[in-house]
């Protein structure tokens, strides 16, 4: 099946916030890392052919995503792992937008969606927004 490639875009919040965190605690690990978020951003239809990722959201060809990750390495299934990332997709465009990346520590335990859906809130409004967040 021919698979449209999209354009990769971390966005700066998530780079400022808890990226910064990953490469702290996995050094080189983390670089590894994010070449297969960035491949698997890339070729994101076929991720959600998977159970690897979940459409939370769709309006206005555009996508709501939330993408599991592994740390490379580590002999964890990206499922297991708690990583995750919070990706808007731009149908339109051909862009993944890369809004958060954060293991479900970073994140209050008590309820891990609505707190990831408060800071899309927060620093993405708009895209708050097209989704009623």
């Amino acid at each position: 099946m021919d698979q449209h490639k999209y354009k990769v875009v971390f966005e700066d919040f998530t780079k400022r916030h808890f990226i910064k965190n990953f490469e702290k605690k996995y050094k080189s690990q983390w670089n590894k890392t994010q070449e297969d978020i960035i491949f698997v951003c890339e070729h994101i239809e076929n991720m959600l052919l998977t159970k690897r990722a979940d459409l939370i959201s769709a309006a206005d060809n555009c996508r709501l995503v939330k993408l599991d990750f592994a740390i490379f390495g580590i002999k964890i299934s990206p499922k297991a792992s708690g990583n995750r990332c919070i990706l808007f997709l731009d149908d339109d465009m051909g862009i993944v937008k890369i809004l958060l990346v954060y293991s479900k520590n970073d994140i209050s335990a008590h309820n891990e969606t609505q707190e990831w859906k408060n800071i899309i809130k927060a620093q993405y409004p708009s895209i708050g927004e097209i989704f009623n967040l």
